[in-house]
């Protein structure tokens, strides 16, 4: 039943996260035995044509999830859902990477106290949220109408299993991985001093440290990748392991960023003054780029977390239909 299951999925997006399960249980109920009836009435299965008949019957999936959500006063039932979702990716949008930016700022560099006032944000998140509200408000009291009646369950995105890892993605880590490391050895191999393009980079001794332990962490990402192609779904023990590896990639990149290793730059064609001069933009340009490093470090790390989270258990995700229509289509086998 692959209509069924996309048809609940995508009305399982629109409901209340606290109901989710119980209304999206009773509604699967209901339309398998609106299936089941018509199949003991055919004497046969329902082929995806009468199938959608049925769920065009029910309603489109926004439709059906405002039945289940209380009245509202300002902003309709129908609009409600829209609204409650563009607010919510305009003020995550707003808010996470400002609070991102000051948190990279306040651990790593705090005497910097120009990056640590939040004191506009507020400001900000009400301006997003008025006119959010505001346009809402207005399109529900014009009457403006949404064409949502016009939906056709074949068009319903298929439901996805969010452990499965497409082969895709582990081919082109590799591949990435591959290309960017006989490159980052065969250009950055740790000496005293790089030559690149006749320019002289002299670097300080700690980027053999890093350059190496780098270079580990990169060949464990290999191993992973090569494990995830040939396992194309997310274990908890891998996923941990991805954690790891993204947690110590990322703070070895913030910590070269905030070590300055570039000791000096030079060229048969610059001054002594301007090679310092070249040598303290670089270093300043480096460090600018610290809260950077450290916001997208974070971002990966909570992905990281929350595919843990979700492969335990703690965190659901997508619809929970596939099993009831398993047991539902045992019955069916069995009685032919």
């Amino acid at each position: 039943m692959e209509l069924l299951d996309r048809y609940l999925q995508a009305v399982e997006f629109w409901l209340p996260k606290r109901q989710r399960q119980d209304i999206i249980a009773e509604l699967s109920e209901d339309l398998r035995s609106q299936i089941e009836e018509k199949e003991t009435e055919l004497g046969r299965k329902l082929n995806d044509a009468e199938v959608e008949e049925i769920l065009n019957r029910c309603g489109a999936p926004m439709t059906v999830a405002s039945r289940y959500r209380p009245q509202q006063f300002l902003i309709g039932p129908t609009l409600f859902p829209i609204y409650r979702f563009v607010l919510g990716v305009l003020l995550i949008g707003c808010i996470v990477p400002r609070f991102l930016l000051w948190l990279g700022f306040l651990l790593l560099d705090p005497a910097d106290r120009g990056y640590l006032h939040m004191d506009n944000l507020g400001t900000t998140v009400l301006y997003f949220a008025f006119f959010t509200t505001l346009v809402f408000a207005i399109m529900e009291r014009s009457g403006v109408k949404l064409e949502i009646n016009t939906w056709n369950p074949r068009k319903l995105p298929p439901v996805r299993d969010p452990n499965r890892i497409p082969r895709s993605a582990p081919l082109a880590e590799i591949a990435i991985a591959i290309i960017f490391n006989v490159w980052f050895v065969t250009a950055l191999w740790p000496r005293p001093s790089l030559d690149l393009g006749g320019v002289r980079i002299a670097l300080a001794p700690l980027w053999q440290l890093f350059f190496w332990s780098f270079l580990l962490v990169a060949a464990a990402n290999i191993v992973l990748a090569s494990v995830n192609l040939y396992r194309a779904y997310w274990t908890s023990r891998r996923a941990t392991f991805r954690l790891i590896l993204d947690t110590l990639g990322g703070g070895l990149f913030c910590w070269l960023l905030k070590a300055q290793v570039v000791l000096g730059i030079s060229s048969p064609n610059m001054s002594e003054a301007k090679a310092v001069a070249v040598t303290a933009l670089v270093n300043t340009w480096i460090a600018r780029t610290l809260p950077w490093a450290v916001v997208v470090t974070v971002v990966i790390i909570c992905f990281d977390v929350y595919r843990i989270l979700r492969l335990r258990g703690v965190c659901r995700h997508g619809s929970s239909t596939a099993p009831a229509a398993k047991s539902f289509s045992k019955p069916m086998v069995n009685g032919n």
